[in-house]
């Protein structure tokens, strides 16, 4: 299992003002989580530790924890019943014996509620650092992360800098292409950060500026953010939390204009982004996923002489299918997506990522070729944003004018 967790802490208390000193993971061996335990408290101010609440046999910590601060573990009342209370409203089930094992923990401790789980956390003092310990299930733990751990470390650690931060969403250009296009903007020395991180098919910049109040830190911020825009230009599609859905979303309500799609390799997976967006049916009309060759010609009127000719994945194809989904539909837009997905299929003429995206308008028609990289689910999901990115292009032209 991929550990989420000590990024997302670390990330929600660098916003706080606070930074972690070092992270570690430690296997089911409660000696080994006993003897960590007792290590890091000595060095640090306040331990999150996340994992090992369970039922199970191997849900370990509450035990450890016990053995290194030298306390019994005891059954807390009012974690028992939320224990109970919690189990009964998922599964109308009594409370098995094997469900007390979560109301053990060490004796002294104080309880941290846990709203989604069942669950509870604890907290205590241990070598002069405050201990905390979370359920492993990222959705609870983030829950308890910030309705209760963050306030309880700010009160054991206030805050002695300001911290603002800007995101900037991107897609198109690689990573080494990004870098060197944001050279210089950062300025560590003076409290201005930029980190850039991948997240296939899209990266987020992130700015970070420290500095003594939050005027001083937004005063550094803001010419970073306008020169990034500059930089980075129409790659960023959106700030913030915003998803390239949003973003395409927000363009279409401005715009007016509506949309049909036909995807052949993407098999649905556009028509999923653009309805994933609450309000989408005011622009998106309907969606076709015309497979077959067959389907091509019978829903999209895709001559059938120009497919046995070109091939289903061409130019003459795709341009076909957007004016075809255009036309039967009355949209303003019709976007098309015809390709090879692989792993088989491809030629030397058009190997395996042979991708051809055509968008058909009012005032045009645009079809150009692709050659992507990488696994049948990885060619399907570029496609897809390729597409979106390019709706998003146009839009931005449009409702420029």
């Amino acid at each position: 299992m991929t550990d989420t967790n000590s990024g997302t802490i670390a990330r929600a208390l660098l916003e706080h003002g606070l930074s972690v000193q070092r992270h570690v993971t430690i296997g089911d061996n409660e000696p080994d989580i006993s003897g960590t335990l007792d290590d890091l408290s000595r060095d640090s101010d306040v331990l999150i530790v996340t994992g090992g609440l369970g039922p199970t046999a191997d849900d370990l910590t509450a035990g450890a924890v016990a053995r290194s601060v030298g306390r019994p573990l005891v059954v807390n009342e009012e974690a028992r019943q939320h224990v109970h209370n919690t189990s009964v409203k998922i599964s109308s089930l009594i409370v098995s014996p094997l469900d007390d094992k979560q109301a053990l923990i060490p004796a002294s401790a104080a309880l941290i509620p846990n709203p989604t789980g069942t669950a509870c956390g604890f907290h205590l003092r241990h070598n002069h650092c405050t201990m905390m310990f979370l359920p492993g299930v990222p959705l609870e733990m983030i829950r308890m992360l910030h309705d209760s751990v963050i306030p309880l470390v700010l009160e054991k650690a206030p805050k002695h800098r300001a911290i603002q931060f800007m995101y900037f969403n991107v897609f198109g250009p690689c990573e080494a292409e990004v870098d060197e296009l944001l050279r210089g903007i950062a300025q560590p020395d003076q409290g201005l950060h930029l980190d850039i991180c991948v997240t296939f098919p899209w990266m987020k910049i992130s700015l970070r500026a420290e500095r003594g109040s939050e005027k001083e830190a937004d005063a550094l911020l803001q010419p970073a953010a306008c020169e990034v825009r500059e930089r980075l230009k129409d790659y960023i599609f959106s700030e913030g939390a915003d998803t390239l859905d949003d973003a395409v979303a927000t363009l279409f309500r401005d715009s007016g204009l509506t949309l049909a799609l036909a995807e052949s390799c993407t098999g649905g997976m556009l028509a999923q982004h653009i309805s994933s967006v609450p309000g989408s049916s005011a622009y998106f009309m309907e969606g076709q996923v015309t497979y077959s060759n067959a389907a091509k010609t019978r829903r999209l009127g895709v001559p059938a002489l120009v497919i046995e000719e070109q091939g289903a994945v061409s130019s003459e194809v795709a341009s076909a299918m957007a004016k075809g989904v255009r036309s039967t539909t009355g949209s303003d837009l019709g976007l098309s997506v015809t390709g090879i997905a692989g792993p088989e299929g491809g030629s030397q003429e058009k190997p395996v990522g042979t991708v051809f995206i055509s968008l058909a308008a009012a005032d045009g028609c645009w079809t150009k070729r692709f050659q992507f990289n990488g696994s049948r689910d990885q060619v399907r999901t570029i496609t897809t944003w390729t597409a979106l990115d390019w709706l998003r292009r146009y839009l931005l032209r449009t409702t420029a004018n």
